[in-house]
């Protein structure tokens, strides 16, 4: 949804079709959305919490809602941008070029995910987050090259937490097959990942689950922005440093326990596991 450049820092290569969507940047064509952005960011808001409190604000005018892509995208990717560069003083991150943690053994280049599938070809249910079944994953890394991988169900935020051997895609890939068997079919919908590969084998993961695979685009972590949040929480139970290798399953399950019955502001103070309960319960 969203690439960076930086006016020092090279341009990576754009999927087709990057600079277009630039180009028209709805900001750049909205005087009063950028207003109101821009105030938004002055009081610290977030780029997400904006966007979703343009669509709650503004339900009938959908020429007043905006991404949270757009907005990074407006802050970090272009030149001249519809908002002021000093905004970004605003953000909780004010790295000029956003990355994934992963960056420097993912980039374009080292390796391409075959038949892999665009973000932007993910199901609009998917992204509004009406109907849960939509996760985004990821890897978290300890020392020693030890990793778990991380699912978060967009809706809800629900987490699922996976012990890994390997961070080859042959073991993350089985490892994922196993924990996502255990979900109810109404859940199983899509996976959103970055372009780790990891995921390589990620059409033999299809074939298993019946979910369907999109990838993020280059260097775009906020593109699996519920996943991104929750792997900084993780951080309060598994510090960076910490041997992964040494946590087991049910370990990994008590943490996930903990964090889906937890009251999040974002859920207007329920925990992922009652909005995910009261999801399901109204799918027929």
């Amino acid at each position: 949804m969203a690439v960076e450049r930086g006016t020092a820092l090279p341009m990576p290569t754009l999927p087709h079709g990057i600079q277009r969507v630039v180009k028209t940047c709805l900001l750049a064509r909205s005087l009063k959305l950028q207003r109101i952005v821009a105030v938004k960011l002055k009081q610290d808001w977030s780029p997400q919490q904006i966007a979703g409190w343009l669509r709650d604000q503004y339900p009938g005018n959908p020429e007043l809602w905006v991404s949270h892509e757009t907005i990074y995208r407006s802050l970090f990717v272009q030149a001249g941008g519809a908002l002021k560069q000093e905004l970004i003083g605003h953000l909780r991150s004010k790295r000029r070029i956003r990355r994934s943690r992963h960056a420097t053994d993912r980039g374009l280049g080292r390796g391409e995910i075959v038949d892999a599938i665009s973000i932007r070809q993910r199901p609009a249910e998917a992204e509004d987050r009406a109907v849960p079944g939509h996760w985004e994953g990821d890897l978290v890394e300890g020392s020693r090259g030890t990793y778990i991988a991380t699912l978060v169900e967009r809706r809800s935020r629900f987490v699922v937490l996976v012990k890994l051997s390997e961070k080859k895609t042959e073991a993350v890939v089985a490892a994922l097959i196993k924990a996502v068997r255990r979900l109810p079919t109404a859940l199983r919908k899509s996976l959103t990942w970055d372009r780790g590969m990891e995921l390589a084998n990620h059409v033999q993961f299809t074939v298993a689950t019946e979910v369907q695979v999109y990838f993020c685009d280059p260097y775009s972590p906020w593109q699996r922005g519920s996943n991104e949040n929750t792997n900084g929480l993780l951080r309060q139970y598994y510090p960076k440093g910490t041997d992964l290798s040494t946590v087991s399953q049910a370990q990994l399950d008590a943490v996930a326990r903990k964090l889906n019955t937890r009251p999040r502001k974002t859920l207007q103070w329920k925990t992922p596991a009652d909005i995910l309960d009261s999801s399901v319960s109204t799918i027929h």
